[in-house]
């Protein structure tokens, strides 16, 4: 299945997708200058640059990446760490066919870019990574794969969020797999 891949951080689940023989065709992506867009250039993987400042509204954006993304065939679409909530244009053109890589376990600490942050300060002892399908209600679509990991006591955010990504790496080519599962047996979940 042909995946494209929103992003605007480091890029390190696009990495390990790509690294995996994961068939990623386009790369979107908030933020140009971020290593995810960097990674998907030096790979030379197609990438939409849809800074927000370039058009007139969020649905104008997400129309523009749908758009993209169909140009290049794009079948499922995997938020990988991208920070910006869907509207309509993109949630309708791809319904139930978005995932998104959350960094913790939902319902925990949903909606924010700063789970993992969030819980090392509520002294959770357990916290971990979740795919989930993308719907309107923020972090809520159903869960697909989640993974456990523990809070130890001599944590640093990013020790913690070390483990987190590890986490993430190993179910979300799971999770692809299960959706793709999924759609090849009822090709219209998706439309």
């Amino acid at each position: 299945m042909k995946l494209g891949v929103a992003v605007s951080g480091k890029g390190s689940n696009l990495r390990n997708l790509v690294d995996l023989g994961f068939d990623v065709v386009a790369v979107a992506t908030n933020r140009p200058s971020c290593g995810g867009a960097a990674f998907a250039r030096q790979r030379r993987i197609p990438v939409g640059e849809l800074s927000l400042k370039r058009f007139a509204s969020e649905e104008a954006r997400d129309a523009a990446m749908r758009d993209f993304f169909r140009s290049h065939d794009v079948e499922l679409v995997v938020d990988a760490g991208y920070d910006r909530i869907h509207t309509r244009p993109f949630l309708e053109g791809y319904r139930g066919r978005i995932i998104n890589v959350h960094p913790s376990l939902l319902p925990e600490f949903g909606g924010s870019m700063d789970a993992v942050e969030q819980a090392l300060r509520s002294g959770v002892p357990v916290t971990g990574a979740t795919v989930h399908l993308v719907t309107e209600d923020l972090d809520a679509g159903p869960i697909l794969a989640q993974e456990a990991v523990e809070v130890r006591d001599n944590d640093t955010v990013e020790s913690l969020r070390r483990r987190v990504h590890e986490a993430e790496h190993r179910i979300l080519p799971r999770a692809i797999r299960t959706l793709e599962a999924r759609l090849a047996e009822s090709p219209a979940v998706g439309q």
